[in-house]
């Protein structure tokens, strides 16, 4: 094969995996992106310089590793609440009293990981008990053992819920749980719900639904034309495989691509014109950093999803729902439909927000936490919540 014709797949290649790669996030192919005016070798030392220099991500805890029932590791940090934390951040948060023994448990969504509740993190981070982990293929956990081998089969909804029950199992064997889920991981607390619901009726005190859905993806436009949105689910499916068996090309032709990769990226995850570029490529780097083939081995089971029904589990718990109002991903009606399911749902719709709205606009999303903690009786009905965003 010439070098143009080599040159000429990757592109192509790298065209797809950058589309595909922001479907994970919640995007399109066919996606029309602003012409760049600064030169390419200033935009990749800009990147240089925001993976050198961010903050965000850098928050850890004790880890800890719970197996799956198909064996995968499964990846996970748990910060303690601290009897030296500053006064003014335990008065700012839980006025002067003590909170309950609760542990708060962060599920991430597709093609992210455990450091997308950064702000949240460091909000709650000494204060209260909360448990980060990483979903089988992303993060720190190990590739699926079932998504392996031969026999691989999808991933499938009903199997992230039992992942986090393994979680659960060995990271909060006791005390009652607060479980908050960002798009797949909101679907994975459906999931914990249909398959263990008493479980759920023991020990789950509320629960926190942001940007996500029930069911009814295919339904979904991405915000474009209908008509290409429907052939390109048709082929989308083969082309995930094609292009999963060929992951070294695709990563190659991503990196080629990487000023398109970037524009889907602050597209399709932020509604804000001015997100701080730092925030913009922290995202960006989780989004990239998922293989072509996780992103492939995951897509079918969000057609599949369908947990409405499971829903009925948590309709006397305090539940906050919340979502972006321009999320082009889980748009915030799916949202609204989750809410209008339970009975003592809180709704709310964060002006000029995206998919990733716990990055986007992260007081409004931990002070929404911190009411539903309140109401859940994990925390005095003093609280308010003013976190420091970089450091906690």
């Amino acid at each position: 094969m010439g070098e143009s014709s080599s040159t000429g797949t990757w592109r192509r290649a790298g065209f797809a995996g950058a589309a595909i790669g922001v479907l994970a996030a919640g995007a399109a192919a066919g996606v029309a992106v602003e012409r760049l005016t600064v030169g390419r070798s200033v935009r990749q030392k800009a990147r240089l310089a925001l993976d050198a220099t961010g903050p965000y991500g850098g928050l850890r805890g004790t880890p800890g590793r719970a197996l799956a029932e198909d064996s995968t590791v499964l990846y996970y940090e748990v910060d303690e609440v601290e009897d030296d934390t500053p006064p003014a951040r335990r008065r700012r948060l839980f006025g002067r009293k003590e909170p309950a023994p609760v542990t708060v448990v962060f599920s991430h969504g597709y093609c992210l990981n455990q450091d997308s509740w950064h702000f949240q993190r460091a909000a709650l981070r000494g204060l209260v008990r909360t448990v980060h982990w990483d979903q089988r293929s992303h993060g720190r956990s190990g590739q699926g053992v079932s998504q392996s081998g031969p026999d691989a089969v999808p991933v499938s909804i009903d199997e992230l819920g039992r992942d986090l029950k393994a979680v659960l199992d060995v990271a909060a064997p006791e005390g009652p749980l607060v479980l908050v889920g960002h798009s797949m991981g909101g679907m994975t607390i459906m999931a914990l719900a249909d398959r263990y619901p008493e479980f759920v009726r023991e020990r789950v005190v509320g629960v926190s639904f942001v940007g996500t859905s029930a069911g009814n993806l295919g339904e979904v436009s991405y915000g474009l034309p209908i008509a290409g949105v429907n052939a390109v689910r048709r082929v989308l499916p083969g082309v995930l495989r094609a292009l999963g068996s060929q992951a070294e090309l695709v990563e190659r032709g991503r990196r080629a691509t990487a000023d398109l990769f970037a524009g889907l990226i602050k597209k399709y995850s932020f509604a804000s014109k001015d997100v701080d570029p730092a925030v913009a490529r922290f995202a960006e780097r989780m989004i990239e950093s998922t293989p072509i083939d996780v992103v492939a081995a995951f897509y079918p089971a969000f057609a599949e999803h369908d947990k409405a029904a499971a829903l009925a589990v948590l309709s006397e718990l305090p539940v906050l729902a919340l979502a972006g109002d321009h999320d082009l991903v889980t748009p915030s009606s799916h949202t609204e439909v989750i809410a209008g399911l339970l009975t003592d749902a809180e709704l709310v719709i964060v002006p000029d927000g995206g998919h990733l709205v716990m990055l986007e606009h992260p007081e409004a999303v931990t002070d929404r936490l911190a009411d539903l903690l309140v109401r859940a009786g994990a925390v005095p009905a003093t609280v308010t919540a003013e976190p420091d965003p970089r450091n906690g």
